[in-house]
């Protein structure tokens, strides 16, 4: 059995934080598919209920893909995107999929 990575990125409720569902879906995901080597695959979670107003998942074949792909070029422009679409801090987690 091949085991992933899974990147969580995710953005905190609070008091006047904003997220703009559309432009991550349409505009920062591509952005990040496009210029960090190894995302194998991405998600969007549109919250309901929760502590944050949106989740972003990206996929890797493994810590070392992972650890390429934030070391990228591509993974700057991605955080020199984040004001474009939330006010908020991502808090991001790394697991593994069993």
């Amino acid at each position: 059995m091949t085991t992933m990575i899974r990147v969580s990125v995710m953005y905190p409720k609070g008091e006047g934080a904003t997220f703009d569902l559309a432009y991550y879906k349409s505009t920062h995901m591509p952005i990040v598919e496009k210029g960090m080597p190894g995302v194998v695959r991405t998600e969007v979670d549109q919250a309901i209920d929760g502590p944050y107003l949106g989740v972003g998942h990206l996929y890797f074949e493994s810590m070392d893909a992972m650890g390429a792909a934030f070391g990228s070029p591509g993974a700057g422009e991605a955080m020199a995107d984040i004001p474009n679409f939330t006010n908020t801090t991502p808090v991001m987690q790394v697991a593994e999929i069993l």
